[in-house]
């Protein structure tokens, strides 16, 4: 991965129906960081996430990579990250092989093999997705971070359904990722080894009785 990237946000507000759900919220990440994301349920974790990969608008505030405030060039943002979210987002009747195939077409990866190997899938390369258990599922999702380069990562409780050792390959393609001076920002119930990371807790950022309906 080349290049160092920064990324931050800067008085970020987010409004969802009319229920405001958090205000105020800043952070910033140069090239490496990690930002782990803490608070209880419905904080706004997952919101956030959303946020960041441009699926949901700001209220206000502003989102910037690199200087650049992410709405002038929306499609290179996209571009730039992975949203794994708590959906695998897999096709049935495609193989294995054939998905991370697809994920590294679109952003002109060919690790497709490796990517297998990472997360000890190798040998479910030509089954289809269909017929693999739900922690096969979960790590053939996860398994198009490395089939792919983006140097943004947005995980909305990736460790689900892992077992440890799935865990452990996990935390090494983070770290793998992170050396090369790519970005993550994680939401975990599970601990997960993001050593040096950041953390920014949703409470901090919960709207006040007054602002709570708009």
């Amino acid at each position: 991965m080349s290049g160092a990237a920064t990324f931050s946000g800067h008085d970020l507000v987010c409004v969802r129906g009319e229920r405001l759900v958090f205000t105020g919220l800043s952070f910033a990440l140069d090239a490496g960081d990690a930002l782990l994301l803490v608070g209880p349920n419905g904080s706004g974790k997952s919101s956030l996430l959303r946020l960041l990969a441009g699926l949901l608008l700001p209220w206000s505030g502003r989102l910037v990579w690199n200087g650049e405030d992410v709405t002038e060039d929306k499609a290179a943002h996209r571009a730039r990250l992975h949203f794994v979210g708590h959906q695998d987002a897999l096709k049935p009747v495609l193989t294995a092989a054939e998905t991370l195939a697809f994920w590294a077409g679109l952003r002109g990866g060919a690790a497709v093999e490796d990517a297998l190997d990472r997360f000890r899938l190798g040998a479910l390369a030509e089954t289809p997705c269909r017929y693999l258990s739900a922690g096969q599922k979960r790590r053939l999702a996860l398994s198009r971070l490395v089939a792919s380069t983006a140097p943004l990562w947005l995980l909305d409780e990736p460790t689900t359904g892992l077992d440890t050792a799935s865990v452990e390959s996990f935390e090494a393609v983070l770290a793998h990722h992170r050396a090369g001076g790519g970005l993550v920002v994680a939401s975990t119930h599970v601990p997960i080894a993001l050593p040096g990371n950041k953390t920014l807790s949703l409470a901090d950022f919960e709207a006040r009785r007054e602002e709570a309906f708009l």
